[in-house]
């Protein structure tokens, strides 16, 4: 009989970190290693994933693994961030580079292709994706059609990055709905089929079947069953839509924060799309409600600002204590007030703010805080009316960070907010969709404990 643990290897790929994870069968958490891999830079000098080291990670991850005297690979998933197309050619080599979501796109070419297909307002409600440019991931290959016709001629396949990490391994070519639902422009979420513009322009032929989220996409080492991977931000609900039956909201925090109503199927309306609403498709091909917000990346930016201005390091952040005298100080200045228009940007207030004006790091770092809350509650709240919605789930970064989860509980003070202690739901989520195909225990009960945060009346 084999010592060997069994195990699923996880890949988890966000536009900062990269996670190589292994759970055991009780989905706990038992190998976990991150990197930083360095960007490159696209034929316009912006930068971009350099998808050869991305890949190199992949297999050299993989292949060490597989040598680890104390695991059992049973099966392997990914999951990523969307809006990201790796290009395959016939021979099946990839077509650099895999292209940044937050690169500007061409206006006179956007226009051209909202006047051919209907307009803005009615195109956006029936694909549920905001106008975005390069985060309509369909649209970077009608860029490419218009832009670079012979390049386009090239691509026989073209694998949204979870489907790409697959195809690293197994070399099956496939699509997902998770990640052609995800604000790419490609599906109509009234037909539930590609919106027609896909056929039209020749974009449908180079996007391989669907396979649902629980199929095999391939096998490694021959014997390895491969799943063809999921969204980042679909992958991140599985857990809690089989753990929790009652009206939630998820908000998954990372570079962005977004937040999912699995039980929001309500049709997008203009005034939602203008505030970056959009509709995600499950893992089941059912539609989610969700809102997004920048946030992740602006406390980033901000943190850097903040540590080179008093003189210490970027990670402070983590050693600031709640200070409830100064919060309760800081709600009398507007944090519960109604919010305004313009909350939706990318950059809070924090950004142009005077850091002279405070007195210690901790007090500047309460105020960027404060202020991406109070986007944050604008943001949530677009995807609340309509739904019996009582509780926040928050997982990922900010769940971790009790200065936000305090301020995130005063803000909605009628509803229930938890942290999860699981921050890798993505990664968790990933596993239990392919459970079947490795796992021989039931799915637990207890995949997520969850920390309650009360509103804070006083110090």
């Amino acid at each position: 009989m084999s010592s060997r643990l069994p195990v699923i290897a996880i890949f988890d790929v966000g536009k900062t970190n990269k996670k190589f994870l292994l759970f055991a069968e009780d989905y706990k958490i038992v190998h976990e290693q991150a990197v930083q891999l360095e960007e490159t830079k696209d034929e316009d000098g912006f930068p971009c994933e350099d998808v050869f080291a991305l890949t190199n990670w992949i297999k050299q991850s993989f292949e060490e693994i597989t040598n680890d005297t104390r695991f059992e690979i049973k099966a392997v998933n990914f999951s990523a961030y969307g809006a990201s197309f790796v290009y395959i050619d016939e021979h099946r080599r990839v077509i650099p580079p895999l292209y940044n979501y937050l690169k500007p796109f061409p206006q006179p070419l956007l226009q051209k292709f909202y006047e051919t297909y209907g307009g803005q307002s009615e195109f956006s409600k029936i694909t549920a994706s905001p106008v975005l440019g390069n985060l309509n991931s369909g649209m970077q290959l009608y860029r490419e059609k218009w832009e670079k016709p012979i390049v386009f001629q090239q691509i026989k396949a073209a694998l949204h990055l979870p489907q790409y990490l697959s195809f690293a391994l197994t070399s099956s070519l496939l699509s997902d709905i998770t990640s052609i639902g995800c604000h790419t422009n490609l599906w109509n979420f009234e037909q539930n089929r590609y919106h027609e513009w896909v056929k039209i322009e020749g974009v449908q032929q180079k996007l391989p079947d669907i396979i649902p989220c629980n199929a095999i996409a391939g096998y490694v080492n021959k014997s390895i069953p491969v799943a063809g991977g999921l969204h980042d931000s679909s992958a991140a609900l599985v857990p809690y839509l089989a753990s929790f039956h009652e009206p939630f909201v998820l908000l998954s925090t990372g570079t962005w924060c977004i937040s999912l109503n699995p039980f929001n199927h309500s049709s997008l309306s203009d005034d939602e799309l203008q505030k970056d609403c959009l509709c995600y498709l499950s893992y089941e091909g059912k539609p989610v409600k969700a809102s997004r917000l920048f946030a992740g990346y602006e406390h980033e930016q901000q943190v850097k600002r903040i540590a080179a201005h008093f003189d210490v390091g970027v990670e402070q952040y983590k050693d600031v204590k709640v200070n409830f005298e100064f919060l309760n100080s800081l709600k009398t200045t507007g944090l519960l007030e109604h919010p305004r228009e313009g909350a939706m940007i990318s950059y809070s207030k924090f950004a142009k703010r005077d850091l002279s004006e405070f007195t210690n790091y901790g007090q500047a770092y309460h105020q960027l805080i404060k202020d991406i809350i109070e986007q944050q509650i604008q943001s949530t709240s677009l995807v609340l009316p309509g739904t019996s919605v009582n509780r926040i789930f928050v997982d990922g970064g900010f769940s971790n960070n009790s200065i936000y989860m305090h301020m995130l509980a005063d803000a909605f003070p009628d509803m229930e907010v938890y942290a999860a202690s699981v921050s890798q739901a993505s990664a968790l989520g990933a596993a239990v969709v392919f459970h079947e195909h490795w796992n021989t225990s039931d799915i637990p009960p207890n995949l997520i404990d969850l920390k309650s945060y009360s509103r804070q009346t006083s110090g």
